[in-house]
This record gives C-alpha cells, structure tokens and sequence, in this order.
C-alpha cells in the first residue's frame, strides 16, 4: 500500500450563537495613500451583504438619525442677545439722515451731537449739549466745570443756533431752548408755572417737586415728554443762568417757530 499524506482539515468556524448571522469575509490589502500603512478592505461575500442590507433594520431608531455636523459655530453671548433683541424689536421708522456740514465759529465738530440726536439717544445728546456749551463759553468754564451766568452772551451764536437747529429738526420741533422760551414767554417768565409746563417738575404723593437728574435721572429721554423737556439747564445754583440763556442775540436772528424752513 502506498502511503497517503494524511488529509488536510480545514479549521473549524466558530459555531454562530443562535438568531445570530456570522458573514463569511476576507480581507484583501487596499492601495494606501503616500506615507501611510496599507488598510484593509472587507470584500462581501453573498452572506455579508444580505447582513448589511439588513443591519439597518436591526439598528435601534436612534440610530438612524443622522449624526451633528463636525463643527457647530455657538453664537456668543453678545451675538445672542443681539439676535434677540433684533427678533424681538418693533418695526421702526428708517433714521432721519444725519446731518455733517454743521456749522462753527469756535471750530467744533457737531457731528457726535447730531448722530445721538438723529438717533434718538437723547440722553447722550443732553450730556453732549451741556458739554458743548461750557466748551463754548471760554477756557474759565471749562477749568470751573459749568458755565456762569455773565459767560452766557460770549457764547458764539453760529454755535448755538446749529447746536438749536439740530435739536429742532431731530424732534420735529418739540426740543431746543428756542421752544423752552417760547413756554416761558407764554408763561410771563414764572419759572415754577414754566417748570411745570414743560415736566421739569413732578408729584411725590401730595408734593410738587423738582426731578432729579443726579443718581438715577427722573427726566424723560424721548419724543414722549412734554414739549420743551429738553435740553435740561441746570438751576441748582439758581434760575440765572436759564434766564440769561433764554436772552442770547441768536433768537432775536430767525423765526425759529418755523424749524422747518431753517437751514444747517
């Protein structure tokens, strides 16, 4: 008898557990890209791709859905609220144009003034107007913080008509120390009668007193003040610097109850 080679036995798969289906697979070396170790490929066979066509049914539903893209830009903080305060803002009438040529014998630009104002920051535009007129009335009062009643006149008035006219045109003539003098005209220059007219003066239970504009300010900063609210003249040193502002030659120089007709 001739002698046989004994005969070669396949290793044994693993028995597949049961309602499981083991594919059938071989592994076939993928082309790599430069300077990376070769991958390996699985090459379907019939049994692993009926597994594949039914993995997704065998897949939990959260699974199925499809996963967040790799970069998520998060707004900010300040980019939020402004996003939101912009969904959330009221239709609003388009800004009146700002207004550049303003004219200045002192040499001042006005158009930080005019850009709050036609903005309707008329809070910001006060504090400018006060500023603006201590700059005005001489290197004493600007050293001394406010302006005295005698520097009133030295004033320019180029300055404080376009000073005026701004406030004039951005509130559609409801605000300006020119509508403040015709309230106190027509209220025979009682300052109490006039600070009540224009809302300078308010009611704390049964008491009338002034508003107070130190700490948290009381005044009214919009369209919806009485006319003539602003802009507010200090009179804690007493009433003479008003009473002198509301004498300066420029109102005597233009009709300024017909705001519309002037010019900037």
């Amino acid at each position: 008898n001739k002698l046989r080679p004994p005969p070669t036995r396949r290793p044994a798969l693993p028995r597949p557990r049961r309602g499981r289906t083991v594919a059938r697979a071989k592994l076939i070396s993928a082309p790599a890209p430069r300077g990376m170790a070769p991958r390996a490929r699985v090459a379907a066979t019939p049994s692993l791709s009926l597994a594949l066509l039914l993995l997704p049914l065998l897949r939990p539903a959260a699974a199925l859905v499809a996963p967040r893209a790799a970069h998520t830009v998060v707004p900010s903080v300040a980019s939020r609220s402004a996003l939101l305060a912009a969904s959330e803002a009221p239709d609003v009438e388009p800004a009146l144009e700002i207004p550049v040529n303003l004219p200045s014998d002192a040499g001042i630009d006005y158009v930080p003034l005019a850009t709050a104002l036609f903005t309707g920051d008329f809070r910001t535009a006060d504090d400018l107007t006060r500023s603006l007129l201590i700059t005005l009335a001489g290197d004493a009062a600007v050293e001394r913080g406010y302006v005295y009643w005698t520097e009133v006149h030295s004033i320019p008035a180029a300055d404080l008509s376009t000073i005026e006219k701004l406030w004039l045109r951005s509130s559609e003539g409801r605000f300006g120390y020119s509508v403040q003098r015709r309230v106190f005209n027509l209220e025979r220059e009682d300052f109490e009668a006039f600070c009540r007219r224009i809302g300078w003066n308010t009611m704390e239970g049964d008491i009338e007193r002034k508003r107070r504009w130190y700490g948290k300010s009381e005044f009214i900063y919009d369209v919806k003040a009485p006319v003539g609210h602003l802009p507010l003249t200090s009179a804690l040193r007493g009433t003479q610097l008003f009473r002198r502002l509301m004498t300066h030659p420029v109102w005597e120089a233009a009709d300024w109850s017909d705001w519309k007709s002037l010019e900037l």
